[in-house]
């Protein structure tokens, strides 16, 4: 008689840890879904989201180091065989391979704070012809100027040749240098230039800075550019980010204001010919025939958005002073961004480039933390792969 007493009362208990265990997981994933069909906040309003479990399912190490003791890199590009271009501030081109790391020294590069050496791009053709697109800052004279340079790549002799200057006398300083160059889907190179301290240059359609500038493939002016110049869109404090979505929309993102307040970091749809108000208006100010942007920080934070990517509905993008990768979504709704999210905040330093991996699934950033404004940790900078999953 004990000994069944003992099993229904040891059967008894079992049931019960069951149930308790069952409310507990039926609880869990209630508030879940609740939580993530209460986001209403708006597209400016930011939710933070943290490191996922490292039993994370979908990848073993969701996060993993990619290069360690970099200076300063700002843009991440990926070559036919997967091996990794690296644009470095101080004026290196690095060729990254699984093994092995190749330094190309690039001729001219002047340093100075913001400038350097900074965009890179491949030619829609490249395994054809080679071609790499860089943007730097040098000096003519006594100022600083940044320009467009196209070059023929040697991936077995790491070394590049048949130099050709595109575009030329683009308005440098040691801040406001834009940067960012990237192919469009029509095939022609797009360019970001801040306004080089200059505000008044940004409403100048006659000047190259504070603009997103388009060219040909040799430099040449396309027909359908709505100045008959290199400027495709103007009113540009500093745009740090171009990217195009699903529908071949071009999107960037810009610097706001530092001093004497900082924040009015944008998000910007761009169109052709259009005025983005730098500086006559910013953040949510209006004016006439001025775009005002999508998603803007506000005065109360400031992101310092740096590179951009999209992918599939969604949009990602780096923060300086934010410290963040942050995300939103494509609407539906045109001229509209929904869900913006920052995550690994603080975790990795100051963010600034990005690349989505040939796979599609990892996402590439850089560490800026070597670049005077950072606390530069050990291995720092460093290029870091994040798988989406994590995101």
């Amino acid at each position: 008689m004990k000994r069944k007493t003992l099993i229904g009362s040891i059967f008894l208990a079992l049931i019960v840890v069951g149930i308790l265990y069952w409310l507990e997981h039926t609880l869990a994933i209630s508030h879940s879904l609740k939580q993530l069909g209460s986001d209403d906040t708006g597209t400016q309003a930011l939710e933070a989201t943290t490191k996922p479990e490292a039993s994370n399912e979908a990848i073993e190490n969701p996060i993993q180091e990619v290069a360690s003791n970099l200076s300063v890199p700002w843009e991440i590009v990926f070559l036919p065989d997967s091996s990794i271009l690296v644009t470095e501030r101080s004026g290196t081109l690095l060729h990254v391979l699984e093994d092995s790391r190749e330094q190309i020294p690039i001729q001219g590069v002047v340093q100075r704070e913001e400038g350097g050496l900074l965009g890179l791009a491949l030619h829609p053709n490249y395994s054809e012809n080679n071609w790499v697109y860089l943007y730097l800052t040098t000096q003519s004279g006594t100022a600083l100027i940044n320009r467009v340079e196209r070059y023929t790549f040697d991936e077995n002799s790491h070394s590049l040749s048949e130099r050709t200057v595109l575009l030329d006398q683009i308005p440098g300083a040691i801040y406001h240098d834009g940067g960012r160059i990237a192919f469009g889907p029509d095939g022609y190179l797009y360019i970001t230039t801040g306004d080089a301290q200059s505000p008044q240059h940004a409403q100048n359609t006659e000047s190259l800075a504070g603009k997103i500038i388009r060219i040909t493939d040799t430099g040449e002016i396309p027909q359908d550019n709505p100045f008959t110049s290199p400027v495709y869109s103007y009113g540009h404090r500093n745009p740090q980010g171009i990217a195009w979505d699903y529908e071949n929309n071009l999107w960037s993102t810009e610097h706001g204001v530092s001093v004497p307040v900082s924040g009015f970091d944008e998000v910007n749809l761009i169109e052709a010919g259009a005025n983005y108000g730098w500086p006559n208006i910013q953040g949510s100010e209006t004016g006439p025939n001025q775009r005002i942007p999508i998603i803007q920080s506000g005065s109360s934070e400031t992101w310092a958005p740096a590179a951009l990517v999209i992918h599939e509905n969604t949009l990602y993008f780096t923060g300086l002073k934010g410290e963040s990768i942050y995300s939103a979504q494509l609407s539906n709704t045109t001229n509209k961004l929904e869900n913006l999210r920052k995550h690994f905040t603080q975790e990795f330093g100051r963010l600034r480039a990005r690349q989505l991996g040939p796979d599609k699934e990892w996402l590439y950033v850089s560490t800026s933390n070597t670049d005077g404004r950072g606390v530069p940790k050990e291995g720092d900078d460093r290029i870091i792969k994040i798988h989406l999953s994590a995101l």
